[in-house]
């Protein structure tokens, strides 16, 4: 089998098949950065699709045989792009070899002495981004990839020419296997994903065997609050950091104040104070997520001052609980939350922001997660003084279990279902008021709704 660090070098030539997805397009902007000749296929136009023709990068709308052209050298495929597909099948004809995203970030991670890979259910993008701008204020000149917009970069990833890479892990499809880890960060285990792992115990198989991936000298950073993930890691023969709110953890967090959006904490290494922090985005959630950030960073030789000043300069990553403006004397926020623990944490936010009504817009992810978690969706939905539901978000599924966001609006008092955002946002428009906090939610496209309304504004 081919390996992709063979094509790791100036001057060779390479094709991505979904280069507008967020971690494709930030792909072939770290290949051009290594001077590699990078072209692509999407089947829609996009930003992202646009960013990359203003930085250069050729990308063809639609996939079709004919853009994949007897020099290119190597293919890579996003998760969502399969066999069948008419590039897939040109560039076998031609020998070409077909990689996947994360054997491509995999082998550029292999490069790098310092390897720090960010996994979990919920939290991988905010503790990327933290990271991210603790290694900044370090100044290790750090290459990044993340699942999201970070402002520091104004993109979801960096070309740095430090020894430092620090890479958002997905499990979907085992994906992060892929990686070479010298940390690996597990924030949390729970069942998601079901159409591939079927269950919680295949889910933690799947973390245990990324914690594997770790060399005997590195380190695998684990949440000790969460009893799935300290089961997934028993006896795992790694060195183990811990961190949570006991003090039984190795990094742990004491004097927590909330003050309006900001928090403020002290945190404790191994019963010492290593630093305070002044974090500016909101909720309990992003004080763990800071936790196991600078957990990942004493693994990293990193002092407690760029801890410190690297975590009072993260004011949020794109689409997590991101202030959009305001419509009708409401606040607008939009928030990536497709999980019912995810909408938990938003809404225990959102709980202490003394806001007069909470109106949530929420936009299921995947019929297949919408099903296998129906109940603990309904428990959650159930807590907004307002609730307006779009239909399911398909993503990469057919509805081939018959069900619908109509479905969890009958479980649940006075919410409102609306098979199409036009009328969504027409009842949205009149329900808005002053001292309401409006909350759009989902990994699909629920976020235009927020856009549209503050648009309206100006």
């Amino acid at each position: 089998m081919a390996d992709f660090s063979n094509y790791l070098s100036p001057g060779r030539r390479g094709h991505l098949v979904g280069i507008g997805g967020v971690s494709m397009s930030s792909l072939a902007e770290v290949l051009k950065g290594m001077g590699i000749l990078v072209a692509g296929s999407d089947m829609n136009e996009s930003r992202n699709v646009q960013n990359l023709r203003d930085k250069g990068i050729p990308v063809a709308i639609g996939h079709r045989a004919e853009n994949v052209t007897e020099d290119v050298e190597f293919l890579v495929r996003t998760a969502a792009v399969h066999d069948e597909n008419p590039e897939i099948i040109r560039a076998r004809e031609l020998g070409i070899p077909v990689f996947e995203r994360t054997q491509a970030w995999g082998a550029i991670s292999r490069d790098y002495s310092n390897a720090l890979c960010i996994s979990g259910t919920h939290g991988k993008t905010t503790t990327t981004s933290m990271c991210t701008h603790i290694l900044m204020a370090a100044d290790r000149d750090p290459t990044v990839m993340i699942g999201g917009t970070l402002p520091l970069l104004n993109a979801g990833h960096r070309v740095g020419h430090g020894n430092t890479i620090v890479m958002e892990a997905c499990e979907y499809y085992d994906s992060f296997l892929a990686f070479y880890p010298t940390v690996a960060v597990i924030l949390n285990v729970e069942a998601d994903h079901l159409d591939y792992f079927k269950n919680l115990e295949r889910v933690k198989q799947s973390f245990r065997a990324f914690a594997e991936k770790v060399p005997e000298d590195g380190t695998v950073v684990a949440n000790l609050d969460d009893p799935n993930t300290m089961d997934a890691l028993k006896d795992l023969g790694r060195r183990v950091m811990t961190f949570g709110m006991s003090p039984r953890a190795d990094v742990y967090a004491r004097n927590v104040k909330f003050i309006g959006d900001n928090t403020s904490f002290d945190i404790m290494y191994r019963g010492r104070k290593f630093t305070d922090v002044l974090l500016h985005v909101p909720g309990m959630h992003n004080v763990k997520n800071a936790l196991a950030a600078t957990a990942a960073a004493i693994c990293l030789g990193i002092r407690p001052n760029a801890v410190k000043y690297g975590l009072a300069g993260f004011n949020g990553a794109g689409r997590r609980f991101e202030f959009k403006g305001k419509y009708n004397g409401a606040d607008v926020y939009d928030d990536y939350a497709h999980h019912p623990s995810e909408l938990r944490a938003l809404l225990d936010t959102v709980e202490t922001l003394n806001y007069k009504r909470s109106v949530l817009v929420f936009q299921p992810h995947t019929y297949s997660r919408t099903r296998s978690l129906f109940e603990d969706f309904v428990a959650q939905l159930k807590r907004p003084d307002v609730l307006f539901l779009a239909e399911i978000y398909a993503a990469r599924e057919k509805n081939i279990y018959g069900i619908s966001s109509a479905d969890l609006a009958a479980r649940v008092e006075n919410a409102r279902f609306f098979p199409g955002f036009p009328e969504l946002e027409e009842a949205l428009r009149q329900t808005a008021q002053p001292g309401d906090i409006i909350l759009t939610v989902g990994a699909g496209d629920v976020y235009r709704i927020g856009e549209d309304l503050v648009k309206s504004e100006e």
